[in-house]
């Protein structure tokens, strides 16, 4: 029987099946198996000396690690402090991107600069940055106590990143605030606003300059067309930079353990899941604890795709 010659088709579908394999070769290696090998170790009462030993591929399962996790005193807290952290840091993130934007948007001398310089938070190396928050903020060598103090804003220095509340009147209220975890989230704004900017910027310059110019002659006042010519235009964009900033927040543990070390109210889950492994060498718990926070994650991504961008 003749052998049929592999058409054009064949060879296109060959060739994009070949194309494909490293792609998935690296997914497999770097994204699914070290998943898998997570939810193995989830499951499993496994110390950091354990991760050798042939102990971790016998079947001998177990919830403790889920029930160690759960039952944890810090738990709730650290919980409570991690989705106060994700959310106030990503929409501060957003927010200061937001007026940043504005800013640059239109044409004044000097705006490359300007733009330059807003976009150097993000690109500075994350452990110079905190070094030097880390020395504005100290309560005896800061700029930030001395010029507070200088101009009688306050008495005695404060320890912005190792006090847990702070305490003021204001007006005859008497207020507390979490100063460490507030000083983190101001950071955590500071330093990823320009990626927001970014985004809004490019969006800002492709919206048509028709629409303003038609609000103009109706009389609109600038206030008018940004919250209803500007913001609707923007909607897709700034629900987007949430997703991307409350998942890349909500696994930040580089900011926070290099500011606070996770003291003074500011440990959030990724610094447990640190401390599980490396403070107390339970890596079955921090595998556990890790998947607890894919699954917030799961739940998040769940309501943002089935309600927000269903309204949207």
């Amino acid at each position: 029987m003749e052998r049929k010659s592999p058409t054009f088709a064949d060879n296109e579908a060959r060739l994009a099946f070949w194309l494909l394999v490293p792609t998935v070769t690296v997914v497999l290696a770097f994204v699914l198996f070290p998943m898998a090998w997570n939810i193995w170790l989830s499951f499993k009462p496994v110390t950091l000396a354990d991760l050798r030993g042939e102990s971790l591929l016998r079947f001998n399962f177990s919830l403790s690690n889920y029930t160690k996790v759960f039952l944890d005193p810090e738990f709730g807290s650290v919980l409570l402090t991690t989705l106060v952290y994700t959310i106030s840091g990503s929409l501060l993130s957003i927010l200061l991107g937001l007026m940043a934007a504005l800013l640059v948007h239109g044409e004044f001398a000097g705006r490359g600069l300007v733009r330059a310089l807003f976009i150097s938070p993000y690109i500075a190396p994350v452990v110079a940055v905190t070094f030097t928050w880390s020395f504005i903020l100290d309560p005896q060598l800061g700029v930030i106590n001395w010029l507070g103090m200088n101009q009688g804003l306050w008495a005695q220095p404060i320890p912005f990143l190792s006090q847990r509340f702070w305490e003021f009147n204001i007006l005859g209220l008497s207020l507390r605030i979490p100063l460490a975890l507030t000083s983190v989230i101001i950071f955590e704004g500071w330093r990823y606003f320009p990626f927001a900017l970014l985004f809004i910027l490019a969006r800002l310059q492709a919206i048509p300059q028709d629409l303003y110019h038609a609000a103009s002659v109706d009389g609109a006042t600038p206030f008018q067309k940004f919250f209803h010519l500007t913001l609707p235009q923007l909607a897709g964009v700034l629900s987007t930079l949430f997703l991307f900033r409350f998942i890349w927040t909500l696994n930040k543990f580089d900011d926070v353990f290099l500011l606070t070390r996770g003291q003074a109210g500011t440990k959030v889950l990724t610094i447990k899941v640190y401390d599980f492994a490396f403070g107390e060498f339970n890596m079955g718990a921090s595998s556990a604890l890790a998947m607890v926070l894919f699954g917030i994650l799961s739940i998040f991504l769940f309501i943002y795709f089935r309600w927000m961008v269903k309204e949207r």
